[in-house]
């Protein structure tokens, strides 16, 4: 019998519905304090998870959910970078 994989899961900090790891975008704070989208899932750094959902990104952006999750202030430019994606990913499809 072959052993299924465990699916790493992670909360949406908007929602907060656990989604497999590969359904979320993940933003980072490293150590030096940036914030960056990391579309790997993989860099050091406290990280957040976001569903792959403009009105998530927006109520994100509204609510300044992210400052409080990464202990840091979030520049528009990652919600910019977020925006981008969503909408690469629609075009996609």
């Amino acid at each position: 019998m072959v052993k299924k994989r465990k699916v790493p899961e992670r909360k949406c900090i908007i929602t907060n519905e656990m989604k497999p790891k590969k359904d979320l975008i993940r933003i980072v704070r490293n150590k030096e304090g940036e914030v960056f989208v990391d579309p790997t899932g993989k860099k050091n750094g406290r990280g957040a998870y976001l569903s792959r959902d403009m009105d998530v990104i927006l109520q994100a952006e509204k609510s300044n959910v992210l400052n409080r999750h990464l202990n840091t202030e979030v520049s528009p430019s990652v919600y910019e970078d977020l925006k981008k994606m969503i909408v690469g990913k629609a075009n996609e499809k």
